[in-house]
C-alpha cells in the first residue's frame, strides 16, 4: 500500500493541544565528512512533539530518520540547531546530565534488539537499573513486571540465543522502560520481523502509549504503523516532507507495504 497525506505546516500542533510539548527542535541540522565529500543527513528540522503523542517518522533509506533519531535521544550533537526536551536545551547539558537524561527521561528500542547474549532476559531488563540506583529485590520485581507486561515473564530465565526474533524484541521493549522512561524511541524496531511478529510489537507500543502517557516516536518504513500514530512526519533528503495528523492520511491500495511510493 501507499500513502497519500495532505500537506501541512512544518511544526503544526497536532490534535489534543492542550498536552504540552515534551521535544522541541529548531533548525536542527547535521553534516558529515568525508574527505572532500560533505553529506548533509539533517537539513533543518524544525518540529514540535506533544506529551504522550504517538509519532511515526516515515521515509526511504537514507532519509535522515535514523539522525533524527540520534538527535533527539542525545546519542549524537547536531552539526547546528537546537534540540529542547522539557524546555532543557540539550546542547547545555555536562557528560553527567547528559547521561542522566537519557538514562532516567528516554527509553530506546533498536532494529538489531542490543541485548547482552550471555545474560538472561530478566539481568538485560534490569541493568538500566543499576545505573539508577535501583538493585536487588525492587529491581528483580520491576524486571519481572515489564517482562509480564510485554508476554515473557515465564522466560526471564532464558538468554537471547534461546529466545526467536519476537521475543528479543519484547525484552528490549522490557528494558526500554526500565527507569520508566517518559519517552520511547523506536529505530525501526519491526525492521527485523516477520509480518505478525511486527503486528504484536505494535500492539505493545501502542498499549504503553495509551495506558502509561509514553511518548513514542518511531523510524520506520512500515505503513501499518500509521494507524497507531497521532501524527506521522515524512522525512526526504533530510528535511521535513510532509507532517499529518492520522485523520488527514489516506491510505491506498497498489504499492507494497512498507515502501515510499507516491
Amino acid at each position: 500500500m501507499t500513502v497519500a497525506p495532505n500537506n501541512t505546516t512544518v511544526g503544526e500542533v497536532a490534535e489534543g493541544a492542550e498536552r504540552p510539548i515534551i521535544i522541541r527542535t529548531l533548525n536542527l541540522k547535521k553534516s558529515y565528512q568525508m574527505g572532500k565529500v560533505v553529506t548533509h543527513a539533517l537539513r533543518g528540522i524544525t518540529v514540535e512533539i506533544l506529551r504522550g503523542e504517538f509519532l511515526s517518522v516515515m521515509g526511504p533509506s537514507g532519509s535522515g530518520k535514523s539522525t533524527f533519531f540520534n538527535m533527539v535521544g542525545g546519542l549524537d550533537s547536531p552539526t547546528s540547531g537546537r534540540v529542547f526536551i522539557d524546555e532543557v536545551d540539550v546542547a547545555q547539558l555536562n557528560a553527567i546530565e547528559l547521561a542522566f537524561l537519557r538514562c532516567r527521561k528516554i527509553g530506546y528500542i533498536f532494529q538489531t534488539y542490543n541485548l547482552v547474549q550471555y545474560m538472561t532476559a530478566l539481568e538485560n531488563v534490569t541493568v538500566p537499573m543499576a545505573f539508577a540506583g535501583v538493585a536487588g529485590d525492587d529491581a528483580r520485581q520491576r524486571g519481572m513486571d515489564l517482562l509480564d507486561l510485554v508476554g515473557l515473564k515465564e522466560r526471564w530465565f532464558h538468554k537471547p540465543i534461546e529466545m526467536s526474533g519476537g521475543q528479543q524484541q519484547r525484552v528490549a521493549i522490557a528494558r526500554s522502560m526500565a527507569n520508566n522512561p517518559q519517552i520511547l524511541l523506536c529505530d525501526e524496531p519491526t525492521g527485523n520481523l516477520d509480518l505478525k511478529t511486527g503486528a504484536e510489537i505494535h500492539a505493545i507500543l501502542k498499549r504503553l502509549n495509551v495506558q502509561r502517557g509514553v511518548t513514542v516516536i518511531c523510524a520506520t518504513h512500515d505503513h501499518r504503523l500509521i494507524d497507531m500514530s497521532d501524527r506521522i512526519m515524512w522525512i526526504r533528503d533530510g528535511g521535513i516532507q510532509r507532517l499529518a495528523r492520522r485523520d488527514e492520511v489516506t491510505v491506498q491500495a497498489g504499492a507494497i507495504g512498507g515502501e515510499e511510493n507516491e
